[in-house]
């Protein structure tokens, strides 16, 4: 993985004092709140419904064992024993007080961390395919894409005060693990007809109160033009992008406004005067950060400890049938390590549990963690011997939950438990979905099925693109669940249709019970997932499994 240079290390060092000189002020009362607003966003310092909130840039979502360690350091030291690991593939801080925050950021900068543009409208943390490096189906390795435009967008000039925040995310496989389509950008690397690679680039996805997907805008961007395409782009959209209404300020509102045609043309236009000048990116550069993320050496020799333990104990049977992936080395898996304990808080890890990821990836895992956007953790390469230890230790932890991909492995918010934007409460939601549909002793019998909850309309927990999308809202002072219906993350992104009227939080476990029962009913095969069979018969079904009312007034 990338390790900051010298000029990374003296950047990060004085971006901790300056704020540590601003939180003085603030504390001391010569900077209001107004004034201080906008200083604590851009070190991704947030006022939440009860505290602060701090939150930590993981680039790309890739950690080694000393940056975990530190992570739990500062969750015991400076919070209440916990942190939160988000869809960003970042994690959050709830509960740091204010006098301790330029602490932290020390601590962090100590292992080469930092909470810089985390916040605010700017370009946030770039994320990646979590399976980066690893997967079996990769055309290469998006993360030194990654890095390239974390270098490129830290601090950059022109885009410190864009009309509004912008995401970038990179794949590097045909599957889409990074959810693209819903970005300001997206990158998905393809190969032209000679075999050389570059990227597909996608403009204007994004979800919140306007949900949409994104338009690609070039069909295979040569490698060495990322940088000049790219910054086109934040160009075209910086000069045009509406500053008067918040609420349409994002690129994709641009995108609809305009046309993705016209937009096109325009940043085809800029590109070509900025090629006038602009050679491309620093081959040296390129080179350096591909050596970076080359692999480890893998260890080939195998025993049958493996299969032994699979063969004898079906608990572990059944988590290495759920939560391992196929590696691009047959003597490995990538390893999901699930964060969804059943009645637990989605993405939520004790500083305890940390340290526990920390020592497997430093003694069984080639030193390498993954954050998800999905809120679970990744060991991308472990040697399928080292798998039955590693599962003892995440058990001793309670990090042994079988269920990645399956019903209750939600992505959740944190709703109005903690988020001052919320409407309604997202973990409790996700909470009693999991306990119920786990007493039931379905999960299995329903297979793939991603439910995602947000507790407002700024879509945190990206239920538009959920299997099946649970929006909570308030309606008259009381919490109103909306359902959405065949929403996908992947390379075949779709946004989710709304069923119908919302439910009260009493209303949407049975509601989403029979929409489960007609589900197992309809299904062509036990191999057909919810996807695969909404997309085969369309809504009604479903919407009257939902609606059992409505069918008997039509009769």
């Amino acid at each position: 993985m990338y390790r900051y240079s010298e000029f990374d290390e003296l950047f990060v060092r004085r971006r901790v004092e300056e704020f540590r000189d601003q939180v003085q002020r603030r504390l001391s009362g010569s900077l209001t709140e107004d004034e201080f607003k906008p200083l604590r966003l851009k070190n991704g310092l947030y006022l939440q419904l009860h505290a602060y909130m701090l939150r930590v840039a993981i680039p790309y979502g890739t950690l080694d064992a000393r940056q975990m360690r530190q992570l739990a350091f500062i969750a015991d030291n400076w919070d209440k024993g916990f942190g939160h690991f988000t869809t960003r593939q970042n994690v959050q801080f709830n509960w740091p007080k204010l006098a301790d925050v330029p602490e932290i950021l020390e601590a962090l900068a100590d292992v080469g961390m930092h909470a810089i543009q985390t916040s605010g409208n700017c370009i946030r943390n770039v994320t990646a395919d979590h399976f980066a490096g690893a997967a079996a189906d990769e055309i290469s390795d998006p993360r030194p894409t990654a890095e390239l435009l974390r270098q490129w967008s830290t601090d950059h000039p022109e885009f410190q005060y864009l009309p509004r925040k912008f995401k970038i995310a990179v794949s590097g496989s045909p599957r889409d693990r990074a959810v693209t389509k819903a970005h300001d950008i997206g990158l998905r690397m393809v190969r032209n007809q000679r075999g050389e690679p570059g990227y597909e680039v996608l403009i204007g996805g994004g979800l919140g109160r306007t949900p949409m997907i994104g338009a690609t805008v070039r069909e295979f961007l040569p490698e060495n033009d990322l940088l000049a395409y790219v910054e086109s782009i934040l160009r075209v959209y910086n000069l045009h992008g509406r500053r008067d209404n918040k609420y349409k300020a994002r690129l994709k509102i641009l995108v609809h406004e305009t046309g993705v045609d016209s937009l096109t043309h325009e940043i085809e236009d800029e590109f070509a005067e900025r090629k006038k000048w602009f050679a491309g990116v620093d081959r040296e550069l390129v080179a350096n950060l591909k050596a970076a993320f080359e692999p480890p050496v893998f260890d080939l020799s195998r025993t049958r400890a493996f299969e032994d333990r699979k063969e004898r104990d079906s608990d572990f049977r059944v988590w290495t049938d759920t939560n391992l992936s196929r590696h691009r080395c047959s003597a490995y898996a990538i390893a999901t390590v699930s964060l969804k304990p059943i009645g637990g808080t989605p993405g939520d890890a004790t500083a305890n549990q940390m340290r526990v990821l920390a020592d497997i990836a430093e003694r069984l895992a080639h030193d390498e963690i993954r954050v998800s956007h999905e809120q679970n953790i990744i060991f991308p390469h472990i040697p399928k011997d080292k798998i039955p230890e590693a599962y003892d230790l995440l058990a001793a932890a309670g990090l042994h939950t079988s269920n990645f991909g399956l019903l209750s492995d939600i992505i959740a918010c944190p709703g109005m438990d903690y988020c001052a934007l919320a409407t309604a409460r997202s973990i409790p939601v996700a909470q009693d979905i999991s306990r119920r549909f786990h007493d039931l002793g379905i999960e299995r019998t329903i297979g793939e099925m991603k439910i995602k909850i947000s507790g407002c309309i700024n879509a945190c927990g990206h239920h538009h693109v959920g299997h099946i999308g649970i929006l909570g809202l308030e309606r008259a002072g009381v919490e109103n669940y909306q359902i959405t219906l065949g929403g996908d993350a992947t390379e075949t992104a779709a946004l989710g249709d709304r069923a119908g009227r919302g439910f009260s939080a009493e209303e949407l476990l049975p509601a989403l019970e029979r929409l489960v029962a007609e589900y197992l009913r309809l299904r062509d095969s036990a191999g057909e997932t919810f996807l695969e069979a909404y997309r085969r018969m369309g809504p009604e079904p479903f919407r009257a499994a939902l609606y059992p009312e409505a069918k008997k007034l039509a009769a």
